[in-house]
């Protein structure tokens, strides 16, 4: 059995949800001056983005996660800091990969091959954060076997139901990494790229924390690859262990059967 690394102790990110909070809180205040000139600042700003979608970019859908989303085109505002220009450009980018990806049209029997074999899965409770839970076991994933498109549709398919979970204030997720039994066929350097361009690019400020369970000294070369590429990113994560998880994160009921002593 891999001994554990001492990845553990070396970032601690807290959940985002309450830095978030702050963070929009601060976006707004530096956007306008006073509580009610700041929404109305920010219902004008939503418009002129919508304005500016419909006339250089007609061909995007509309409709929910389209170009006349409030919630999403606000979302993406946040995000960018308020800058008209900057959601313009990440939001056209995001409903453009959602058109040509199908995400609408994903659906658990769509991604039935893979998502049977267990490899991840949104879990049934909420973490003590309030936070929907987003669980892959990296010991199942074979990226020489499974085909890299359908796990990106897996990806995706997952990402959404976790995104559809959130209950009314809750503004990001939880994902952990279960490290455990982790090989080296199991390394997938392009799959984690085209996660971390999901979250980035198409679901910004989405995922609140990481959690990497119980990793191996031979995931050490993947994560000095990955770390990098996340760059802001890598804050969020932290290297803990199963009753960390089992301890921090959730109750005696709600902790997934993965991570049960």
């Amino acid at each position: 059995m891999a001994a554990s690394c001492s990845f553990r102790s070396a970032v601690r990110a807290p959940p985002l949800s309450r830095s978030l909070a702050r963070s929009a809180v601060r976006c707004r205040s530096a956007a306008t001056p006073g509580a009610g000139g700041a929404a109305a600042a920010t219902s004008k700003l939503v418009v002129e983005v919508k304005e500016r979608l419909a006339r250089e970019h007609p061909g995007l859908p509309t409709g929910r996660n389209g170009r006349d989303d409030d919630d999403m085109i606000l979302w993406f505002l946040k995000d960018r800091k308020f800058s008209v220009d900057e959601a313009v450009s990440k939001l056209t980018k995001a409903i453009k990969w959602r058109q040509d990806f199908g995400v609408s049209e994903l659906s658990e029997e769509s991604v039935k091959a893979l998502y049977q074999t267990g490899k991840a899965y949104v879990h049934d409770s909420l973490d003590i954060y309030g936070r929907p839970v987003l669980v892959v076991i990296a010991a199942k994933h074979f990226p020489s076997t499974q085909d890299p498109v359908e796990n990106e549709k897996l990806c995706a398919y997952l990402v959404e139901k976790a995104i559809n979970r959130l209950p009314s204030g809750a503004e990001n997720i939880l994902g952990i990494f279960d490290l455990r039994g982790f090989r080296v066929e199991n390394g997938d350097i392009q799959f984690l790229k085209f996660l971390i361009d999901v979250f980035y690019y198409y679901y910004p400020k989405r995922l609140g924390q990481v959690l990497f369970v119980d990793a191996p000294f031979l995931f050490q070369p993947m994560w000095q690859v990955v770390k990098p590429l996340l760059k802001s990113y890598a804050s969020l994560v932290r290297f803990c262990d199963s009753e960390t998880v089992r301890k921090e994160y959730f109750t005696e009921e709600t902790v997934p059967s993965d991570f049960r002593s």
